[in-house]
C-alpha cells in the first residue's frame, strides 16, 4: 500500500519501469491522465499544460495566473489519484508535488547518455549528432522548468529515496528493486498517514480554488480545519477570506476556516 513517483529522462526507460512496476504490484499508472484532468476540471485547454511542462520556463509567463495557479492546478488533479492510494506516477515533477504526503517512495531512473541516444536514432531516425543534441536540450529544460518552480535540480540525488541507473542493471532489476522498496514500513498507508492524505487533499483543492484570484496565500489542513495565509493588506486580505469561504461552501470535509494576514508564508503550506 504505497504511493510512489518516478521521476526520469527522454529516453531512460522511466515510463517502462514504472508500468512494470505497477502491473507488479497491482497499483493504477498514471501520468497523463493527471493532465487531463486539470485541463477539464480548471478549463485550461490540454495543450497549454502539455507546452508548459516540454518548454521552457519562460512559457509558464504566459498563463493568466502565473506560476502558482499552474501549480496549484496540476498538484491538485494528482492528489485526488493518489488519495486513494497504491499508484506509481510518472511525470511532472511528483516528488516535489507530493512533498507534503509522508509514504511517497520517490524514485529517479537514469540510463547512460549513449544508450538514450541510440534508442533517439532509432525512433526518430536522425544522426547521432542530432540526437544527442535533442536529448541535451530536452535535459537543459527540463532542469530549467523544476528549478523555476522549485528552486531544485531534478538531477540532485538527495531529492529521492532511490536513484536506479538502468544499464548494467536491467529494466526488470530495477522493476524488483522498486517493488520491493515500496512494500517497506516508511510507504505504507497506516490510519494516520491516511488523514494525512485527506488533510493535504483539502488544503490542495483550496489553494487551487484560489489561485484564479490570488498569488501571495498558502493553506494547510488539520483535522478538516483548513488555515489559510495571505500576505497583502486588511483589503487584501478581507477579499482572500470571502473567496476562501464561497470555494470551501462547494467542498466536502471541511469543518471549520480561518484566514490569517501574515508577513511571510509559512514552509508547510501549499
Amino acid at each position: 500500500m504505497a504511493i510512489i513517483t518516478i521521476s526520469r529522462g527522454s529516453y531512460s526507460k522511466g515510463k517502462e519501469v514504472a508500468e512494470k512496476v505497477a502491473s507488479r504490484l497491482g497499483y493504477q499508472c498514471i501520468s497523463r491522465e493527471v493532465l487531463l484532468d486539470a485541463s477539464e476540471h480548471f478549463h485550461i485547454p490540454e495543450m497549454k499544460l502539455v507546452r508548459a511542462i516540454h518548454d521552457a520556463p519562460s512559457i509558464l509567463g504566459r498563463f493568466s495566473h502565473g506560476q502558482q495557479a499552474f501549480v496549484a492546478y496540476f498538484r491538485c488533479a494528482l492528489v485526488q489519484y493518489v488519495k486513494e492510494d497504491n499508484v506509481v506516477y510518472h511525470g511532472l515533477a511528483g516528488h516535489l508535488l507530493l512533498k507534503g504526503i509522508p509514504n511517497v517512495l520517490k524514485v529517479r531512473v537514469i540510463a547512460d547518455m549513449d544508450d538514450r541516444v541510440r534508442a533517439e536514432m532509432k525512433r526518430e531516425k536522425i544522426s547521432e549528432e542530432a540526437a544527442r543534441s535533442l536529448l541535451l536540450k530536452d535535459d537543459e529544460e527540463r532542469r530549467k522548468w523544476t528549478h523555476a518552480l522549485y528552486g531544485a535540480d531534478p538531477r540532485d540525488s538527495s531529492l529521492y529515496d532511490l536513484v536506479v541507473h538502468v544499464h548494467r542493471l536491467t529494466v526488470d532489476n530495477a522493476v524488483e528493486i522498486i517493488s520491493h522498496a515500496a512494500q517497506m514500513a516508511p510507504f505504507k498507508t497506516g490510519k494516520q498517514v491516511q488523514k494525512k492524505m485527506e488533510d493535504y487533499g483539502l488544503a490542495c483543492q483550496l489553494k487551487a480554488g484560489l489561485a484564479d484570484s490570488f498569488d501571495n496565500v498558502g493553506v494547510k489542513s488539520e483535522y478538516g480545519n483548513i488555515l489559510v495565509y495571505a500576505r497583502g493588506n486588511e483589503h487584501h486580505v478581507q477579499r482572500v477570506r470571502k473567496k476562501a469561504r464561497e470555494v470551501a461552501r462547494e467542498m466536502s470535509g471541511v469543518n471549520d476556516l480561518e484566514v490569517h494576514a501574515v508577513q511571510k508564508l509559512p514552509l508547510d503550506v501549499v
